[in-house]
């Protein structure tokens, strides 16, 4: 990965986007490709839209979403400490012990969240599991007033943001799901707007995924495309504890994941393995049963339907603070979708045969 790719990524990664709050990372989207996109757009629902070659046809939408799952700040209490409900869909022991950002609209707050020490839990309580109610914000305030001058009600709330680089060119952060799918989107559009396309190529840094596909479902209505590939995570099977049985053979560095199922264009299936063969681009297949949890859940369904595929990005510890991608995977999800748009021509046929 060069330089101004791998910064593009550590700074999507530093930046906060629970769902509802995605602009600071639009913003970085926005710079991002202005260098090489014919058109970029910003609708009112927040949806990040860049376009090369808006002219041609077919149009194919290539969707990664911009937001992370969260917390937002419900209740302030007279002692000063902070009460929260989640933003997407979250493990809650993973926040146990956790240091926090709370996005303010002077700045970063910081804060813990925690429980009370295990000297002080009865054998009943360190047998349970707490839940969201249980569990308090502290930013070291001595009281009610004091938080409330520097915390309003609404504010949102992440983990501490920041990559981590691993061996073997993996890295861990919060929020890989799903900026790294934003990043794959847009450098797989800069890579096209170094060609001559046909298609008309539209990737889109959405917003909402976390909870319900909602941008995905307006910015799809609104581009109205024929072609549509969904760029997410997909849960990574070689750490202990999953079960390959249930879940598939899914490695980190094996190449990106693309899905064969229900949600899948069988001809967008074909044409995605047969460019990787040809390009000698690393790639797994997996199995995907019922209605995508991504994006192209709702773009397979907009208008008269479009022809869909998912190319995925294996992820270990999915929703935690620690997620962990291949970096190679990223930049091989890239390259092939930015073959597979090339490739779609004027005539190109995408009716299941």
């Amino acid at each position: 990965m060069d330089k101004k790719s791998l910064a593009f990524l550590e700074t999507l990664l530093e930046t906060p986007s629970p769902s509802g709050y995605e602009q600071p990372v639009q913003k970085i989207v926005r710079e991002f490709v202005k260098g090489f996109a014919d058109e970029v757009t910003t609708d009112w629902h927040g949806n990040v839209t860049a376009v090369v070659n808006p002219k041609g046809t077919p149009r194919i939408m290539l969707a990664g979403h911009a937001d992370q799952i969260g917390l937002i700040i419900k209740h302030i209490d007279d002692k000063g400490y902070l009460r929260v409900s989640p933003v997407g869909g979250w493990d809650v022991q993973m926040l146990i012990g956790q240091r926090l950002q709370i996005w303010t609209k002077n700045g970063p707050v910081y804060g813990v969240i925690a429980r009370k020490a295990i000297h002080l839990l009865t054998p009943e309580e360190r047998k349970s599991v707490p839940e969201i109610k249980d569990l308090w914000i502290d930013i070291g305030a001595k009281d009610e007033n004091e938080t409330r001058e520097l915390v309003a009600i609404g504010d949102p709330v992440t983990l501490q943001l920041g990559l981590n680089p691993l061996q073997n060119n993996l890295a861990s952060a919060a929020g890989m799901d799903n900026k790294v799918g934003v990043w794959v989107v847009m450098n797989a559009l800069k890579q096209v707007a170094e060609a001559n396309p046909e298609a008309a190529i539209y990737s889109v840094s959405t917003v909402q995924e976390e909870i319900g596909l909602r941008g995905a479902k307006t910015s799809a209505f609104s581009i109205d495309p024929q072609i549509g590939i969904g760029v997410d995570v997909t849960h990574a099977t070689d750490c202990p504890g999953i079960s390959e049985n249930e879940h598939g053979r899914v490695k980190i560095g094996g190449g990106p994941v693309l899905q064969r199922g229900p949600n899948i264009n069988p001809v967008v299936f074909e044409n995605l393995t047969s460019l990787a063969d040809e390009n000698n681009i690393p790639y797994q297949i997996n199995a995907l049963s019922k209605a995508a949890g991504n994006d192209t859940n709702v773009m397979q369904v907009t208008r008269g339907g479009l022809a869909t595929g998912i190319v995925a990005l294996p992820n270990r510890y999915m929703h935690s603070p620690v997620e962990v991608i291949s970096l190679d995977d990223l930049e091989n999800a890239a390259n092939l979708i930015a073959q597979f748009c090339l490739s779609v021509k004027n005539d190109s046929d995408f009716t299941p045969r």
